[in-house]
């Protein structure tokens, strides 16, 4: 995937869009593990709050269309995934492509000494345009921000205790 180009048909959803969103973590586990266990789709709904992730389209691989839906009372949000590319055990990237979150994703693994593993997501999410998105962002991003991190957080206590994969 080009970090700015479309991928397959994805059009401007695989464009990066002004909402950049980090998150990092070290896990106590080696790099093919750690992977493994990101990739294990519907088990993200384990350290992903209030998300339920299922496999819509393919094997989870390549290609696939994973979709994340988000419910925290009656707000529902709907995240669909495209994954555009898998280098196991070290990245993976997708391209959001629903009708409100769009933008490219990434995580990867970096090994580290002694079985760890750094974990980075990172993601750039197209905002509304004008007044509408400037205001929007502000508001929106420490909240994901925190949200992001502490989701990363449990995934990488799960993966050290065993739960995951």
């Amino acid at each position: 995937m080009s970090e700015t180009g479309p991928v397959g048909g994805l059009g401007d959803a695989a464009k990066p869009g002004t909402g950049e969103v980090t998150a990092t973590v070290i896990v106590r586990a080696p790099a093919p593990r750690v992977f493994a266990a990101f990739l294990d789709w519907e088990r993200q709904s384990d350290w992903i709050p209030f998300t339920k992730v299922r496999v819509v389209e393919g094997d989870g691989g390549e290609g696939s269309l994973i979709e994340a839906v988000t419910a925290l009372g009656p707000a529902v949000v709907r995240d669909e995934m495209r994954v555009v590319r898998v280098d196991a055990p070290y990245e993976l990237r997708v391209v959001h492509c629903g009708k409100v979150l769009r933008g490219p994703g990434s995580m990867r693994c970096t090994a580290m000494g002694g079985d760890r593993t750094q974990v980075v997501m990172h993601e750039w999410f197209h905002l509304p345009s004008g007044a509408a998105g400037k205001l929007a962002w502000p508001v929106l991003w420490p909240g994901s921000k925190m949200g992001f991190k502490g989701a990363l957080k449990k995934f990488g206590r799960l993966v050290e205790e065993g739960k995951l994969p």
